[in-house]
């Protein structure tokens, strides 16, 4: 499997995840952005920023542009 659709199997899994967390506990800002360590979304955001900012590089890289 291809890094990229490594990278985007783990994106729709942590989407997966994050869903099943809202629906079932809800989530408030405060879960989004600090949610503390032990928390189940705790650096969520940015491990999801930085993956889909790594899916980006490579799509450039493959049509030779940037960004």
């Amino acid at each position: 499997m291809s890094e990229r659709q490594e990278i985007i199997n783990k994106l729709l899994e942590m989407q997966k995840k994050f869903m099943e967390y809202e629906h079932e506990n809800g989530v408030e800002p405060e879960d989004y952005w600090m949610a503390g360590e032990g928390h189940p979304l705790h650096n969520y955001r940015q491990e999801y920023n930085e993956l889909a900012m790594k899916l980006v590089d490579i799509a450039h890289a493959e049509k030779g542009s940037h960004r």
